[in-house]
């Protein structure tokens, strides 16, 4: 098992709105695939296996939706199974196929997801839909909402470190900046950190330019063996294969007060610490902050990307708030991160966005990003993704080699 080797042969992507009226999810998820399948230079029909990646029934209002769009892309009687993860979906997806590929259970395999979350619902059937996701005995009927209990979390890094707004508004001003120069982003805005601490308050300290976006779209990626790929892939031996190297999962709470104290008490995501330990571990990689090129972090509130920073290991803890509105994780920082525009830039139609990061990864390692995002001589990029309030948090790895 170990001596199997898993890449990413190719990956699509859709265009990224708030509302995709061109498009039902059967169609989003076509496009992605078409182009994933064109960008591998592979015929889908020697594509072995097929997974789904969708977090709602409510939204797409489909049930079964992953044997629908499995018989809707041509890949019956193929075999298929469908991840559900809240907004860890995609990239427990990836994670699930990356398992199926490295078991030997099959040797190439097709990963489509897609969401759609933008404006086929009203914002307030959105937050119910969403509420669902938390402990509905215990939360959602007491008028409980994630932007709260995300507020909860970053008031507590505040507290204990000396965190303040306008360093993470510095995140909202960057992701929105970087989505600039991504052709599939869905708003990219020129902020000041005055314009996000001046839009209008949501759960205090979070305003609405603190927020991320609710999205329709859809990504693909194929993952197999370099055997399969030197068979099937016509692109073999002309362009750098991107490696998936690592990949960690952990978990927590869900209820934030029942978190032990005081670690990780309400500042800090335990289950994304422990997901980068063991993807790290599988990926030989000691020191995370040097070794990382480039990274797609989970940016659902700007502040979250402060706690992620720490909880990779990219810096100490307490000084994420510094690090970011010191330009180190720019595009032109040490270690740039959400080069594709993030959640706040890019979107999240919640299916595709571990995909999505790891479609960025892929395009940053092999040098096809739009120049103004490439991140030279990248070799080593990161995903990190999380349900709930990092109830349930995947971190996976590609390197280029070669």
């Amino acid at each position: 098992m170990a001596k199997r080797d898993v890449i990413v042969v190719g990956g699509g992507i859709t265009k990224f709105a708030s509302n995709r009226v061109d498009s039902s999810i059967r169609d989003l998820v076509v496009e992605a695939v078409m182009d994933a399948v064109d960008d591998a230079g592979v015929d889908l029909a020697d594509v072995q296996q097929g997974l789904t990646s969708y977090e709602s029934d409510h939204f797409n209002r489909q049930m079964t939706l992953g044997a629908i769009l499995h018989d809707h892309i041509g890949m019956t009687p193929k075999p298929n199974v469908r991840i559900e993860g809240g907004g860890a979906t995609g990239a427990l997806a990836l994670r699930t196929a990356f398992a199926y590929v490295k078991s030997g259970l099959c040797d190439s395999i097709i990963v489509y997801g897609g969401e759609t979350n933008g404006r086929s619902v009203s914002s307030a059937t959105a937050q119910q839909f969403f509420s669902l996701s938390s402990d509905a005995d215990w939360e959602m009927m007491v008028g409980g909402t994630y932007t709260a209990y995300y507020a909860a979390m970053i008031r507590e890094h505040m507290r204990l470190y000396g965190t303040t707004e306008e360093q993470f508004a510095h995140v909202a001003v960057k992701n929105r900046h970087n989505a600039h120069f991504n052709p599939i982003a869905q708003k990219p805005m020129d902020l000041t950190i005055d314009d996000v601490m001046s839009s209008t308050p949501i759960a205090e300290p979070y305003k609405l330019l603190d927020c991320s976006l609710l999205s329709d779209g859809a990504a693909a990626m194929i993952l197999s063996t370099p055997e399969w790929a030197k068979t099937h892939s016509k692109h073999w031996g002309k362009r750098p294969f991107v490696h998936f190297t690592g990949t960690g999962c952990g978990t927590d709470t869900m209820r934030l007060g029942d978190r032990p104290f005081p670690y990780p008490g309400l500042a800090h995501f335990r289950g994304k610490r422990e997901a980068a330990r063991q993807a790290y571990e599988q990926a030989g990689i000691n020191n995370p902050s040097e070794a990382i090129d480039v990274a797609e972090l989970y940016d659902s509130y700007s502040g979250v990307e402060v706690q992620a920073v720490e909880e990779l290991g990219f810096c100490e803890y307490g000084r994420g708030g510094f690090e970011m509105a010191n330009g180190r994780f720019d595009l032109d920082g040490e270690l740039p991160t959400n080069t594709s525009g993030g959640l706040l830039g890019r979107g999240a139609p919640v299916g595709a966005t571990g995909i999505a990061q790891a479609y960025e990864i892929m395009l940053q390692l092999r040098g096809e990003a739009d120049p103004k995002r490439q991140v030279k001589n990248a070799k080593c990029g990161l995903t990190d993704t999380h349900a709930g309030t990092g109830t349930h948090c995947v971190v996976n790895i590609f390197e280029r080699r070669g």
